[in-house]
């Protein structure tokens, strides 16, 4: 059986379908030159058998394939889906794309770090896809354009992959069975998805209802089904924790669970109190540790179940981000994710610490172990109270947006709006409108209201520009005005209004360079650049033993520690993910010990993960050590040792010059 999926003349895909293997051939023409390729999957035995009699009999026999893919294939039959379906069905217009990914924005904005990591995990062979509750799709990462040439050419935004459209697939199956679905090399109910598998793991938000789904989308079979599924739940635990940050700003939001070692797992219950100690929100997760209704929870005071006064409670959570309590429901470990920045005004009992003020530990705590990067952190903590522009630059997965959420929340802002913007991950058509906003009928298809832009939610608080490198130049120019006027006009509105905002910028790209390639304004790098901060690779760090310790501590592992070789591993891996990889093994460590152990070790690795970290690179030949170093001393020569004009001349930051210097001598 052949199936046409598509294609012009030059450029032509087809799949072919038979009972006992799916292929995949790609035939492409440019130039009068012709390149085939075809890669064979063996088709499981029930999904071949399945696929058989509904193409021959036009009906589905019983028994044959699994009960959930079974009754998929069925609802399926009964949308009128026909396997054999072939045709790209439409996507988002711009417009409408506007509208849906700003309508989306809470949950864009808490998965924005998680779809980062996976990409860098996962995304050299696969497809990260984020949809939310109709199945729609909001963000992709990876293998994007690969994937389509091999016939998911209707992978995009604004795609709807409903079960109802498209028959059984991952995303829309895992919303209608609302549980974690894997679908195999044969289990779509489409002929031309055959060749893929695909895991994905639904997301709730905090009132417990279904708002997304996190999916992964692979050629070929599933391969390591637990790997895949642990990490996409990890994801999705760190997601719908930040959705509880985010919907209760002006409440304390715990995890909680009865073994530690579930704390930062998918397992962990999240419940918001506010600062009268009643609880406001729960999930799925802590009704079931919990043993109680949500219905039954929200609004209890916490010490019905706690078994501490508001006051007490509050206290000690204001003490400590980490801890044990006993409660009527049993012994619960717990840790803090979110306390309001302002003091906790509980029977006016609570005094704040005269040491050291709370909003500055996390910055503090940053720049432990590394006196340099801490009192470059203090600096742009005072350029922005004195309203300087700061300029973070590092490599990805660095922790830019931690740095920058640090800096505000240490900051007399910190009570205002943070409001970050990924200017590489919002299409090109829409960033203007994106960061401007617009009025009613400032274009074809815009909301009706129209639409309050990102700068504007800044007002009064701190605007994040992530990627700022990535920025259209067309756009450069008008936010070089809005920085440099304090003003903004949203697009279809003639006035124009006051915008009182702190900026942090960050890029991973060399700005320098970007500017001399005429790839980025100079104007706009100078009113940006007021305080650079340079966040150093994790490889190229010598505090390493303390970020872990207070990652750990973090993580609510205060008295955990790793093992010598496992900290032999670390010490020597070249953590490609910087300090977001290193976060989730530490997390995945934690998920694997057993309750009593405090030590980490190689044990706990899973098979995928150590096989990662036991890869290490080489390091740089002595030839081209000897010769590095001959030019740094030739430059530091020829400014009479001056570090800044040396580093200039040889490109490279001051900082990476002293880097250099300690590596090249050791």
């Amino acid at each position: 059986m052949e199936i046409d999926t598509g294609g012009t003349r030059g450029s032509c895909h087809w799949v072919y379908v038979n009972v006992n293997m799916v292929a995949i051939a790609v035939a492409n023409s440019q130039s009068d030159k012709t390149m085939t390729k075809t890669i064979n999957y063996p088709l499981p035995d029930d999904a071949r058998l399945a696929r058989e009699h509904l193409h021959h009999d036009g009906h589905l026999p019983d028994g044959i394939l699994r009960a959930e893919i079974d009754a998929s294939w069925r609802r399926s039959l009964g949308h009128g889906v026909h396997c054999t379906e072939r045709h790209d069905l439409a996507t988002e217009s711009a417009a409408s794309l506007d509208i849906l990914l700003s309508s989306n924005r809470l949950l864009l904005d808490a998965a924005s770090a998680e779809l980062d990591y996976l990409k860098a995990r996962q995304g050299k062979d696969g497809l990260i896809i984020l949809c939310n509750s109709d199945a729609t799709i909001l963000a992709l990462e990876g293998q994007a354009d690969a994937l389509r040439a091999s016939g998911l050419s209707d992978i995009a935004l604004g795609a709807c992959w409903s079960e109802a459209a498209r028959g059984t697939n991952a995303l829309g199956t895992a919303l209608v069975e609302a549980r974690t679905m894997l679908i195999d090399c044969g289990e779509h109910y489409l002929d031309r998805l055959s060749p893929f598998s695909c895991t994905s793991v639904p997301i709730h938000c905090p009132q417990g209802e279904l708002v997304g789904v996190l999916d992964l989308t692979r050629e070929g079979p599933l391969g390591r089904v637990q790997d895949s599924t642990a990490l996409l739940s990890m994801a999705v635990s760190q997601i719908e924790g930040r959705l509880f940050n985010i919907s209760y700003p002006d409440d304390i939001v715990l995890a909680f669970h009865s073994r530690r070692q579930y704390l930062d797992s998918p397992w962990q219950g999240l419940l918001a109190m506010s600062l009268d100690g009643r609880i406001v929100a729960v999930s799925n997760q802590a009704c079931q540790l919990l043993g109680d209704s949500r219905t039954r929870l929200i609004g209890q005071r916490c010490d019905s179940f706690l078994g501490k006064r508001p006051e007490q409670w509050l206290a000690r959570v204001q003490q400590g981000s980490a801890g044990t309590v006993e409660t009527a429901k049993g012994s619960f470990f717990y840790k803090t994710l979110h306390v309001p920045f302002r003091p906790l005004a509980v029977a006016g009992t609570l005094k704040r610490p005269a040491q050291k003020e709370p909003q500055a530990a996390e910055l503090d705590l940053l720049g432990a172990g590394n006196s340099r990067y801490a009192r470059a952190l203090q600096m742009a903590r005072q350029a922005l109270a004195n309203d300087l522009p700061v300029l973070l630059l590092g490599e990805t997965g660095t922790g830019k947006e931690v740095v920058a959420r640090a800096l505000h929340t240490a900051g007399a802002r910190r009570d205002k709006p943070f409001v970050a913007v990924n200017c590489a991950a919002i299409p090109e058509g829409l960033i203007e409108s994106e960061l401007f906003g617009y009025r009613e009928g400032a274009f074809t298809g815009s909301r009706r209201g129209g639409m309050v832009g990102r700068l504007q939610q800044a007002h009064g608080g701190t605007l994040f520009l992530d990627e700022i490198g990535d920025m259209p130049l067309a756009l450069q120019a008008r936010l070089l005005r809005v920085l440099q006027e304090r003003k903004v006009a949203p697009l279809g509105a003639g006035e124009e209004q006051d915008l009182d905002v702190a900026v942090i910028c960050a890029t991973h790209r060399d700005l320098k360079r970007q500017v001399e390639d005429r790839q980025f304004r100079e104007d706009l790098y100078y009113r940006v650049n007021g305080v650079g901060i340079q966040l150093p690779a994790l490889r190229d760090r010598d505090d390493l033993d303390s970020l872990i310790a207070g990652l750990l501590a973090r993580l609510g592992a205060v008295n955990v520690t790793l093992a010598s070789d496992l900290a032999g591993l670390f010490a020597d891996y070249h953590w490609p993910g910087n300090i977001r990889q290193l976060e989730m093994v530490l997390r995945t460590l934690l998920a694997m010990r057993l309750p009593d152990e405090t030590e980490l070790g190689l044990q706990h690795l899973p098979d995928s993960m150590l096989d990662e970290l036991s890869t290490t690179e080489r390091p740089q030949s002595g030839r081209i050590r000897d010769n590095e170093l001959e030019l740094i001393r030739q430059s530091l020569d020829q400014h009479q040792g001056n570090v800044s004009a040396a580093a200039d001349a040889l490109g490279i930051s001051r900082a990476t010059l002293y880097r250099k210097l300690k590596q090249l001598r050791a």
